[in-house]
């Protein structure tokens, strides 16, 4: 059992009771998780926030009375440590709004589950809800043994993080000019990735990017990074030709992939099955970059949780390529990054603000 001090607090906010009760019934399945609160607007959990002072908010969008936009500053005014999860349909408008949320300083969003596999407890939202928890539960609730915890082994890499590792500094490693970046990143990947990206006006080659994120946000991730940054920004299509200066994002629900036809590099798109409990996943697209561009692939890791992307960077490293990740102190989460820095692998382990002067330096060799 595990005591109640160790474990991590839930505030439920949706006018649905029915979509409370239904995460309510998952979150319970862990004896370190514990919802403390269930309420169905805005109002509601401004009111009663520092009375169950949770460690994570599921915060719905659209509800009555206070929605979920206006709710999140006041939450985080009255509960700065808090992180707030937005729970969103998946319409453009809501994808929109959660962009939004992510400015005011929403940790994370995960799509509400409609299908009725997942209503009856199956499909991805379980998996993915789990991990997320697990992933930014605060570090009391960590000292519970995660081998009893049902979370996907994913989470449980995630909470093993530390800061111990050693840069590569392998002599033979390319350190001219990147011909490509690619760039991985998954919770708090949007801002992390638009502070990066704004460093990266005239550069002369393509830049890719593998966030995770549902269909639909990712194309609305697209065009704010044009707005953001003012680099030019589309979600991934299939057969599109990578241009130099352009940013790609992996379209939510397909892994993206490149392939070379002729002089060009082509996105090909792939609806295969998850890796890394991730669709998208940053592996795929490395592994194939790996083959068109070799040692002359900039990998970039980000903020986010689980490890994807450390199996395709072992190879890039081993073909003489470089790693940079962002450090543990700036990421909400540092699993994704602290895979690849624990594992020995980066030439660069820095603060988010770093990583932008740190590549452009890199683009200026030849």
């Amino acid at each position: 059992m595990t005591s109640d001090s160790a474990k991590t607090r839930i505030m439920l906010v949706d006018d649905s009771a029915i979509v409370r009760g239904f995460i309510a019934r998952i979150l319970n399945t862990e004896d370190n998780i514990e919802v403390v609160a269930s309420v169905s607007n805005g109002q509601q959990a401004v009111e009663n926030i520092t009375k169950y002072n949770p460690d994570i908010v599921i915060l719905d969008i659209e509800m009555p009375i206070m929605d979920g936009i206006t709710a999140l500053p006041k939450l985080l005014e009255a509960s700065p440590k808090t992180k707030i999860i937005m729970c969103s349909t998946l319409t453009t408008r809501n994808a929109e709004i959660t962009m939004k949320a992510f400015k005011l300083g929403a940790t994370e969003c995960i799509a509400k589950p409609t299908s009725s596999a997942d209503l009856q407890g199956g499909g991805d939202f379980k998996d993915t809800l789990l991990r997320l928890v697990h992933s930014l539960g605060p570090v009391k609730a960590r000292t519970t043994p995660i081998e009893n915890s049902s979370a996907p082994q994913t989470a449980k890499l995630a909470l093993h993080a530390t800061s111990d590792f050693k840069l590569n500094t392998d002599p033979g490693a390319y350190k001219g000019k990147p011909s490509i970046i690619a760039i991985g990143s998954s919770t708090g990947g949007p801002q992390a990735l638009f502070e990066v990206l704004k460093s990266f006006t005239d550069f002369d080659v393509p830049i890719v990017i593998t966030q995770h994120m549902p269909p639909t946000f990712t194309a609305i991730l697209a065009q704010h990074i044009n707005k953001q940054t003012g680099l030019p920004s589309d979600e991934g299509a299939d057969g599109v030709t990578l241009e130099s200066g352009k940013v790609y994002v992996a379209p939510g629900g397909k892994h993206m992939k490149l392939m070379r036809e002729g002089v060009n590099t082509v996105i090909r798109l792939d609806d295969g099955p998850q890796e890394n409990f991730c669709k998208p996943s940053v592996d795929p697209m490395f592994r194939s970059l790996l083959k068109i561009y070799g040692n002359k692939m900039l990998g970039v890791i980000l903020t986010g949780m689980g490890h994807d992307g450390l199996p395709s960077c072992k190879d890039l490293v081993a073909a003489g390529g470089r790693v940079i990740a962002q450090d543990e102190a700036t990421s909400v989460v540092w699993g994704m990054p602290g895979a690849v820095a624990t594992n020995n692998l980066c030439a660069a382990v820095l603060p988010l603000n770093d990583i932008g002067p740190w590549v452009r330096k890199a683009m200026m060799k030849v």
